[in-house]
């Protein structure tokens, strides 16, 4: 989908004339986008609809990982390819109108040094640029007191890195740490590939817009009556209880958010397809599935 072969001084700067980074919510805009303007990145990249803004997502991973954190009843916002400050800067909490207090945190130049890590940058010709690194993935959580936390979410495709890879994620976990900001490694051997695929399946109905409360309630008390039945004969059921067949759609719906709410544990390692049986498990073993939620990390 792009042109421009890599980044360069010029590429980086006319980032921040587009306001790349900045806003919230429905209004924030990614560093790095997929679209013909941008540098080619490694991986598919992915559009996403959700919650009144498109995701844009540079790779598989990436996708999975967001689908993991549509899981969390908790998430109040999610931003990709979200740029760490050069500089010294207030606390990122603050661009979601919450107190971050008026300290100045770290930023990579500085965290790079006390590192001993070269900071990149980027060369073409005589003009050089500082690197603006970046977080795949930095959600917005509500604890259970009311206020608002963050977690910060690196998605890679393997657990395998060069010792250029590690010291730039280390550069990334420490800033987030001197904020006092969990930060994870997410690749595939931090979950059940299986698990990943029928999320992917099920997203579009994940991500829709939320069916009604009596829709889900009806879905989880005739999953509950049907234990093992195959998951065609479940959205028949359904698609009956709501009307015939203009309401199948609504009933794939109601069941994959009652799952994607945590409302139906569901064993999501036994696929997606229709043949195959729906199992409940405890809450517990289906929480334990989601790296996001039991904050599961790969080392580096």
């Amino acid at each position: 989908m792009r042109t421009e072969k890599r980044f360069t001084p010029t590429v980086l700067e006319r980032f921040l004339r587009e306001g790349r980074g900045t806003g919230s919510y429905a209004e924030y805009l990614p560093w790095h986008r997929v679209s013909r303007g941008d540098p080619s990145s490694l991986g598919r990249s992915h559009l996403i609809p959700w919650r009144q803004r498109q995701r844009e997502l540079l790779s598989d991973g990436e996708w999975t990982g967001l689908n993991f954190a549509g899981l969390l009843s908790d998430l109040v916002d999610l931003v990709e390819q979200f740029p760490l400050s050069q500089d010294d800067a207030l606390h990122e909490i603050s661009r979601w109108h919450v107190g971050g207090g008026l300290t100045h945190y770290p930023g990579t130049l500085e965290t790079a040094r006390l590192l001993g890590i070269k900071h990149p940058k980027v060369s073409e010709g005589d003009l050089t640029h500082i690197w603006t690194s970046t977080t795949d993935l930095l959600l917005v959580l509500r604890t259970q007191r009311g206020t608002l936390e963050l977690l910060a979410v690196s998605c890679k495709p393997s657990s395998a890195l060069t010792r250029r890879a590690k010291q730039l994620l280390l550069l990334e976990k420490t800033y987030w740490e001197r904020r006092r900001v969990p930060w994870i490694l997410i690749t595939p051997e931090q979950y059940d590939a299986n698990v990943a695929m029928t999320l992917r399946r099920s997203s579009p109905w994940g991500f829709d817009e939320p069916a009604s409360a009596s829709q889900v309630s009806i879905a989880c008390e005739v999953v509950r009556g049907m234990p093992r039945h195959r998951f065609s004969s479940v959205i028949q059921q359904l698609t009956d209880l709501f009307g015939g067949e203009p309401y199948r759609y609504d009933a794939q719906r109601a069941l994959w958010q009652s799952i994607w709410r945590g409302l139906l544990p569901v064993d999501l390692r036994r696929g997606w397809r229709p043949h195959q049986p729906l199992a409940l498990i405890s809450h517990q073993e289906f929480h334990s599935l989601n790296p996001m939620l039991v904050r599961r990390s790969a080392c580096i």
